[in-house]
């Protein structure tokens, strides 16, 4: 696969907009701990749209670029935490504007995806369950919320944690559990019968909403709203799984990138012992080192999204990259920091903020420890067909 002359001159502009428009918005004081407000994601994407690089990744027809242009592009938006804010390429939103892309009906299409594309409507994933309920995780099979047929409706029952988005969101994608199995359905968002319990208070802070504790009470949603059939959820959340997988890498390379120029620019320009930090060999081999991690992290990132253009599920490969990317790049973070010295943990750049939301890149999507013991099982799984 190759990267087209329109993916390409489009990434450029997506790049020139985050640097130039969206940077300067970096101490907005609007950006807050449970990530930047409503007002200014909406200020922002006004900007977006205005430039021409507003959801850049689905073209005005809504067919998608290949998944290697994909990942130029979010790399791009990256550049600023604020970035895929600003373009409409953030988390949890990309992923729903993917799956709904590629299964939802007509109708869902008009009625949900459209104001996402465009920007007028952000959403929600409600998958993960508490811990203190015994719900689902890490291990999806442990679903506890319950959703049951009453007349032409569903009822939908439960707990939900960690719903990114939660707050403020317009759309929502809800997963229950039914006598079928998992499944899935559309919702409109603010819901009386869907309440926030608290915004957690967490280790990252660049997604609009935060993440929020949710009680689902006796929720009707019509027939028409689910995706696909009773039971068949899991496959719904296979088709996102991959892609948001691999789109988390993309952004997050672009952030590590960015704490990298930093901390370059720091090295080069700070003086100690008679010379510029860059020249002490223990300062520059760890830039050096940053460099080379950066270029293999994105290499891999372009392999696995060839993987996904072959229009392989990419389960296997997207969960290495997964596993791999997020802790190389949380190395590449944490290097900057170091660098830096007392300037890298304060808030004066924001290294310490790629710092921490990186941390929290590596448990999301599934905690590495998680993917390595699912390459594990397939390794055994392998060899045991190879020795039969």
């Amino acid at each position: 696969m190759t990267i087209s002359a329109e993916a390409q001159a489009l990434a450029e502009r997506v790049e020139s907009f985050v640097r130039t428009q969206v940077m300067p918005f970096e101490k907005d004081p609007r950006n807050g701990e449970h990530g930047p407000t409503d007002e200014l994601a909406l200020e922002l994407k006004a900007l977006a749209r205005e430039a021409g690089v507003l959801t850049p990744h689905i073209r005005p027809d809504g067919s998608h670029f290949t998944h290697l242009e994909t990942a130029l592009l979010l790399r791009k938006s990256g550049l600023t935490p604020l970035g895929p804010v600003a373009c409409n390429t953030a988390a949890p939103d990309e992923g729903n504007m993917y799956l709904l892309g590629k299964v939802g009906s007509p109708e869902l299409k008009e009625r949900f995806l459209k104001p996402m594309v465009e920007g007028r409507a952000r959403s929600a994933f409600f998958m993960t369950e508490p811990a203190e309920d015994g719900g689902a995780g890490s291990d999806p099979s442990m679903m506890l919320t319950t959703c049951k047929m009453d007349g032409n409706h569903w009822v939908i029952n439960g707990r939900k944690t960690f719903i990114t988005g939660a707050e403020g969101a317009k759309v929502g994608i809800i997963m229950a559990k039914s006598e079928d199995g998992a499944c899935m359905f559309m919702v409109d968002l603010p819901d009386p019968a869907i309440k926030i319990e608290r915004v957690l208070d967490t280790i990252d802070s660049s997604m609009p909403g935060g993440h929020s504790v949710i009680t689902i009470d006796n929720l009707r949603v019509p027939a028409d709203q689910m995706l696909g059939e009773s039971g068949e959820g899991f496959k719904y959340a296979q088709i996102r799984l991959a892609p948001a997988r691999l789109t988390h890498c993309m952004r997050w390379h672009g952030a590590a990138t960015r704490a990298h120029e930093i901390a370059t620019d720091y090295a080069c320009r700070r003086q100690a012992f008679g010379k510029p930090l860059v020249d002490h060999e223990g300062v520059g081999f760890m830039l050096a080192q940053n460099r080379i991690d950066l270029k293999h992290a994105e290499l891999m990132i372009d392999w696995c999204a060839d993987v996904l253009d072959t229009g392989s599920l990419g389960t296997v490969e997207s969960s290495m990259t997964k596993c791999h990317v997020g802790e190389t790049l949380f190395q590449i973070a944490d290097r900057c920091v170091q660098v830096m010295g007392g300037t890298g943990v304060s808030r004066d750049t924001i290294v310490e903020q790629v710092f921490r939301e990186i941390r929290a890149f590596r448990i999301y999507d599934g905690p590495t420890e998680v993917h390595k013991w699912s390459l594990a099982k397939k390794i055994k799984r392998e060899w045991r067909e190879d020795n039969e």
